[in-house]
C-alpha cells in the first residue's frame, strides 16, 4: 500500500484550477470550447497534482460509462447471486460498468483486493466481504474513492453503508423458542472459513445460551452438501433428536434429508432453521424455516447509495436491513 500514490480526483483539479468540472473533462478528453490559457492552467494543475483521468472524468464529456468495483466473497452462493443482481440491475438503470474483485474468505486476499481496486481507477466501490476491517475501509476511501460497505456498520466522509442485524434478531428468536416451550437442545453448526456474519451469529447463539443457562452445542460442518449429508447420517445413528442452526439453506437442507432418511420425524424430533434464507427454503420438503433478507434490494440499495454519494447527494449514509423469520415446516410452533 505504501507504494501508491494518494488518489487525487477531478473535483480537486477542478478547484484548484478554478473551473467547472466539466471545463477539466473537456480538457481530459480535448475537446474544444476551451481557450488556450484555461487550458494551460488545467494541464499544468493536472501535472502539479498528478492526477491520472478516471472513467468518471471521461464520462462527463464523452457519455463512457463510470466503472464502479464491487468486493465480493464468491458468487457460488444464491444469496451473493440475488445481492450482485440487485447492484447490476441498479448499474445497468444508470449505464454504469461493474468490475467484480472476488476473494475466498481470505483475509491476505481481501486486502490485495484493496490495491487492485485503487490501482483500476474505479469511480466507486461496494465492498461486502467481511474479511475487511473498518480500517482497511478507510485505505480505499484515503483515495477519494467513493465506497458502500455491505454487512458492517462504517460511515465517513465518503463512506456509507447497509448494515444487517442477524445477532440481534437470532438471540430474540432463541429466546423466544425456550419462552414458548422449545424441547430440544440446540446446535450451532460452524463451518470452518465462512466469514465474520457466521463467525458473530455463532458467539452470539453461545452469549444467548449461557445467559439463559441452557445447554447448547457446537458442531463442526464441511462446506459441502453431499459431506454434511454423509456425516448427519452418521450422527442420527446415534443422536436421535435435536435443533440444528444452518449456515445457509444447502446446508440445512443436507442436514433435513439426513434427518428423513434417517427415519426421524421432523420437526417433531429435529428441527432446522437456515440463517440465510433463499429460494430454496421453499423447494425442500419439509420447507424450511429460515431467517430471510431480499438480497436483491440489499445490492439495488447499495448501489443507488452508491450512485448518491458519488454525486455528493447521499443525505442518510446508513441503510438497515433486518432478518425476517419465515416459518415453514422444519421447525414447530415454538417461534410463533
Amino acid at each position: 500500500m505504501e507504494n501508491l500514490k494518494d488518489r487525487v480526483t477531478i473535483y480537486q483539479v477542478a478547484q484548484a484550477a478554478g473551473v467547472s468540472l466539466a471545463t477539466v473533462s473537456r480538457v481530459i478528453n480535448k475537446q474544444g470550447n476551451v481557450t488556450p490559457a484555461t487550458r494551460k492552467k488545467v494541464e499544468e494543475t493536472i501535472a502539479r497534482l498528478g492526477y491520472k483521468p478516471s472513467g468518471l472524468a471521461q464520462a462527463l464529456a464523452t457519455n463512457r460509462t463510470t466503472n464502479i468495483g464491487c468486493i465480493i466473497p464468491s458468487a457460488n452462493y444464491v444469496y451473493i447471486a440475488n445481492m450482485l443482481n440487485g447492484i447490476t440491475s441498479a448499474a445497468r438503470q444508470k449505464g454504469l460498468n461493474i468490475t467484480l474483485f472476488t476473494t475466498s474468505h481470505s483475509r491476505e486476499e481481501a486486502l490485495s483486493m484493496i490495491e487492485k481496486v485503487i490501482s483500476s481507477h474505479v469511480d466507486g466501490v461496494i465492498i461486502f466481504d467481511d474479511e475487511l476491517d473498518t480500517e482497511d475501509v478507510a485505505k480505499i476511501n484515503s483515495y477519494n474513492v467513493p465506497t458502500i460497505v455491505i454487512n458492517k456498520r462504517i460511515t465517513g466522509d465518503r463512506v456509507g453503508c447497509v448494515p444487517w442485524n442477524y445477532e440481534e434478531t437470532l438471540s430474540a428468536l432463541i429466546e423466544r423458542y425456550y419462552e414458548q416451550g422449545g424441547a430440544h437442545d440446540m446446535t450451532f453448526l460452524h463451518v470452518h472459513n465462512s466469514g465474520r456474519l457466521l463467525s458473530d451469529c455463532e458467539k452470539t447463539f453461545i452469549k444467548t445460551h449461557e445467559k439463559l443457562g441452557k445447554k447448547y452445542n457446537v458442531l463442526n460442518c464441511d462446506d459441502s452438501t453431499s459431506r454434511t449429508y454423509r456425516d448427519f447420517l452418521d450422527y442420527f445413528k446415534i443422536h436421535k433428536e435435536g435443533f440444528f442452526i444452518a449456515y445457509r439453506d444447502s446446508i440445512a437442507a443436507a442436514v433435513l434429508n439426513a434427518a428423513t432418511d434417517s427415519g426421524l420425524k421432523v420437526p417433531e424430533q429435529v428441527e432446522v432453521l437456515s440463517l440465510v434464507g433463499t429460494k430454496y427454503a421453499d423447494i425442500v420438503r419439509p420447507t424450511m424455516t429460515s431467517m430471510n433478507i431480499d438480497m436483491f434490494e440489499v445490492g439495488k440499495s447499495a448501489m443507488y447509495m452508491l450512485i448518491d454519494l458519488m454525486n455528493h447527494n447521499l443525505i442518510d449514509k446508513v441503510t438497515h436491513f433486518d432478518p425476517d423469520l419465515i416459518l415453514r415446516h422444519s421447525t414447530t410452533k415454538a417461534f410463533h
